[in-house]
């Protein structure tokens, strides 16, 4: 992949050595993103960051990445507060916006709008979510995760073993993810879920094409056993008709410090995309694991600032100037990368 101005619209657009070089450079980011040193490599550069669906941690690690290379941001969210709701195209809104912006961040909840949008952009585009399609950074910053999470452990993302958990009809994180697992050698995917939200065919051919395995189980004890990772998702509410719909599967899959005791193994890495549901009649990961130092759904929003900033800066060219833009923090910082 040329990074160099290019828009990030689907995962599809990488191959294995440029997921090593998005890592590569997010490793570089920690001092910064750890608050041990400011850079000002991106002074001047303005994210236009637009979302027309609901988002706290995508919106704002995305935000906060800029902001961390010395970059601004303005924001745009939900359709109301955007001229959009008076009528005016993606054509037009692209055009003009991009003539505001150096980068474009946008979130959309129609499938392929961010591709469109992109057609007409003056300005690299990164897709933070189109519907129930692709999300490109989190699966990066998801596999990120995966990465450090199982080499702490002596293992790689070769051989990987993996139990993706919940709605994965609708839910584009697990969907992203399948593609880049699909890039490496030798990988074990349980895929667990109601029949009716299970994880649509063309992704589970694609592992299969190149040589995966790939198993599908109802049963949640079954398919977390002998596992290296656990992610579990939400049910994407927002894609049903209505919520009673919704509610017809929720908490089916919930996990708990007890069941994770009784059936993985000792170091199985737990992640989620966030948010998790912790509301009582869904609870999918229960706050009795939230001290479980196998848990890293809060490393996994950390990473997302770091990958985020390493495409940031590959796209516009600053990766080899970082540091050169950087001093020493002026104030007290007690942030630790734990």
């Amino acid at each position: 992949m040329q990074f160099l101005g290019s828009h990030v619209l689907s995962v599809d657009q990488f191959e294995r050595g440029d997921i090593d070089k998005v890592f590569e450079v997010a490793d570089t980011m920690a001092p910064y993103a750890l608050r041990q040193k400011v850079t000002r490599v991106l002074e001047g550069a303005i994210l236009g960051n637009m979302f027309f669906e609901p988002s706290t941690r995508t919106r704002v690690s995305f935000g906060c990445a800029f902001n961390l290379l010395g970059g601004d941001v303005r924001e745009t969210t939900g359709f109301q507060s955007s001229a959009i709701a008076k009528g005016e195209s993606l054509y037009d809104t692209a055009r003009v916006l991009s003539g505001y912006s150096d980068i474009i961040c946008m979130r959309h909840p129609e499938s392929g709008s961010v591709a469109e949008f992109a057609e007409a952009s003056r300005v690299p585009v990164i897709n933070g979510g189109d519907g129930p399609n692709e999300h490109p950074s989190q699966a990066l910053l998801d596999l990120y995760t995966i990465r450090k999470e199982v080499e702490h452990k002596g293992g790689s993302l070769d051989g990987l073993r993996i139990a993706m958990i919940g709605d994965l009809k609708h839910g584009r994180t697990v969907h992203s993810l399948c593609r880049l697992l699909a890039l490496y050698k030798n990988m074990h995917v349980t895929l667990i879920s109601p029949a009716e939200l299970a994880m649509p065919e063309s992704y589970i051919e694609q592992l299969r094409v190149l040589g995966h395995s790939v198993s599908i189980s109802t049963d949640l004890s079954q398919g977390i056993s002998g596992v290296d990772i656990i992610y579990s998702t939400r049910i994407q509410e927002e894609r049903f008709q209505s919520k009673e719909e919704a509610d017809l599967y929720r908490g089916s899959f919930r996990l708990n410090q007890a069941i994770y005791t009784q059936y993985c193994e000792p170091n199985t890495v737990i992640m989620h995309p966030l948010p998790r549901d912790s509301r009582a009649d869904a609870n999918e990961l229960d706050n009795d694991l939230n001290h479980n130092p196998n848990l890293a759904i809060f490393r996994q929003t950390d990473n997302g600032v770091l990958v985020r900033m390493a495409l940031f800066a590959l796209i516009l060219g600053v990766e080899k100037q970082v540091d050169k833009y950087s001093r020493p923090v002026n104030w007290y910082c007690s942030r630790s990368n734990q």
